[in-house]
């Protein structure tokens, strides 16, 4: 239960909750802490941050306290590879991510989370490359008070859930590149995928093991695969010949060489004509001419995934129209953006 006082009368009394300063474009922060004791001098402050009267709080066996709430709430959110930063403030706890991977949300179970009304939980989007250190979430109760029984529901949804939010550790690869194509196996133009493979491979701490070039032939790109696999290469990529020109064979080559579960085609701009298969427990890339072209396609979506060890499927691909569409802007923020979201 609350009820409240004129500030001028509440000398003396301890603040049942952080008071918040804003300045505008300037400050936003905790401009006295829960639990201190007002003095004389704090009351024209108060009064110009707006707080006319004060709470009183006389907590009963149900009620729980905004600070307690979010400590409860955000234990129950963290997974694995996550942790709780710090302590409440201004009623609110954060949670980041405690190693470098991709943040896999349960976006169900924070929909019913979220549903309850009085608890909340703001995440970055599901499938998000995250950095040791980076929020992940805030968490908090919406009122000051709450009945401690909306809590436990709240805290009941994540656990189920095994934590609403995780961070999952992207797998070395070594992976093995087959560049096609009669304009490169012939020296016609110089590859430019290589460099470009090879560079987004290693920023995500995978090694290319090997490097082979075909040319629009189905069976020398399917000898290639092979060649790449017994080089020891875990993960295959192909580029170029995934278009519908009469030489754009690579697919071919792909299923020759035993790939299986192929997934061709993806509601993605740019990579439309994106592969996926495996070859056993080795997944194989298939990447269109678009990935030479543009600093982020599909394969910056799926790449991360697959490092992950997920198993993609066409459901997987085709919900990923929802946000599919590069918006191409002039400086790249990827993934501070709503592509792949």
């Amino acid at each position: 239960m609350t009820k409240t006082i004129p500030v001028e009368q509440a000398v003396g009394m301890v603040l049942p909750h952080d008071i918040t300063e804003i300045r505008s474009e300037e400050f936003k922060g905790r401009a006295f802490r829960k639990g201190h004791i007002i003095k004389a001098e704090d009351v024209e402050r108060l009064k110009s941050l707006g707080k006319e009267n004060i709470y009183v709080l006389e907590l009963g066996e149900d009620d729980i306290h905004e600070n307690e709430a979010a400590e409860l709430m955000a234990s129950a959110l963290a997974g694995q590879g996550t942790s709780v930063s710090g302590e409440p403030v201004e009623g609110k706890l954060n949670i980041v991510a405690a190693h470098d991977g991709l943040l896999k949300v349960e976006v169900e179970a924070l929909y019913q989370f979220n549903l309850l009304g009085e608890v909340m939980c703001a995440t970055l989007h599901n499938n998000t490359p995250v950095k040791q250190g980076e929020q992940l979430a805030g968490t908090r109760l919406i009122p000051l008070v709450s009945k401690r029984g909306v809590v436990n529901i709240a805290v009941e949804i994540a656990k189920k859930a095994g934590g609403i939010l995780k961070v999952a550790q992207l797998k070395q690869a070594k992976a093995g590149l087959i560049i096609t194509g009669n304009e490169v196996f012939h020296g016609r133009i110089k590859d430019a995928f290589e460099p470009v493979l090879r560079k987004k491979l290693e920023k995500l701490g995978s090694e290319v093991v090997a490097v082979r070039f075909a040319p629009d032939n189905i069976e020398t790109i399917a000898a290639e695969i092979k060649a790449c696999l017994d080089a020891g290469a875990d993960l295959i990529i192909t580029s170029g010949g995934m278009s519908v020109d009469p030489d754009d064979v690579t697919r071919q080559g792909i299923a020759r060489a035993g790939a299986q579960d192929i997934v061709y085609g993806s509601p993605v701009l740019p990579g439309a004509m994106f592969l996926v298969g495996y070859i056993g427990e080795v997944p194989v890339l298939g990447l269109p001419a678009c990935g030479m072209f543009h600093r982020i396609t599909i394969f910056d979506l799926i790449l991360p995934r697959v490092l992950c060890g997920e198993k993609i499927t066409r459901q997987d691909i085709a919900r990923l129209g929802h946000g599919g569409l590069c918006r191409q802007c002039k400086t790249c923020v990827y993934p501070i953006c709503g592509f792949g979201k």
